[in-house]
């Protein structure tokens, strides 16, 4: 009889918790291992692929000012050439985030000749509050990121690891 009234009692806790919270933002990913992604800026399109093989595609959102190299910090455009995926962040503002390792040594080294900080913080991330309000009024809203839905982000972030190579190509 109390195995019942326990049992009961851990139900309705459970239905509280997802009531109160909705689902997990954290996926789990079972199929082929990504161990490559590339971003070509000019279609708005991110691959992830395994092997040589495409497994998932994504519209995406870049910086303000979206032609050319990222240079320095502040000029919103979103870097190119090849970085890899070095953080996450499950707390990011835009609902989820994967770090890419922009500047690398020659970014940085570029900018100080430049007298200038390279910036950094750039991340493939979803959207969030603020850009839901951005995106649907400017396709290219970020400061320098590449965005997708949260919904995307919530796939991306259980399919990419740290350590794979990103190609960012104009």
């Amino acid at each position: 009889m109390m195995t019942r009234h326990i049992r009961a009692g851990l139900a309705v806790a459970v239905l509280a918790a997802l009531a109160c919270c909705g689902p997990s933002k954290f996926k789990t990913y079972n199929g082929p291992p990504v161990t490559f992604v590339e971003v070509n800026k000019s279609s708005r399109q991110m691959m992830l692929y395994s092997g040589s093989q495409v497994i998932a595609a994504y519209n995406v959102g870049l910086g303000q000012a979206p032609s050319g190299h990222k240079q320095f910090s502040g000029d919103s455009k979103t870097p190119e050439g090849v970085y890899y995926i070095d953080r996450r962040n499950p707390d990011s503002r835009y609902h989820l985030s994967i770090g890419i390792s922009y500047p690398n040594p020659q970014d940085a080294a570029f900018a100080l000749t430049e007298g200038k900080h390279p910036g950094g913080d750039i991340f493939i991330h979803g959207r969030g509050p603020d850009g839901n309000v951005l995106a649907p009024q400017k396709w290219d809203w970020t400061e320098g990121c590449i965005a997708v839905t949260d919904a995307e982000m919530e796939d991306i972030y259980a399919m990419v690891r740290d350590g794979t190579p990103i190609r960012i190509n104009p």
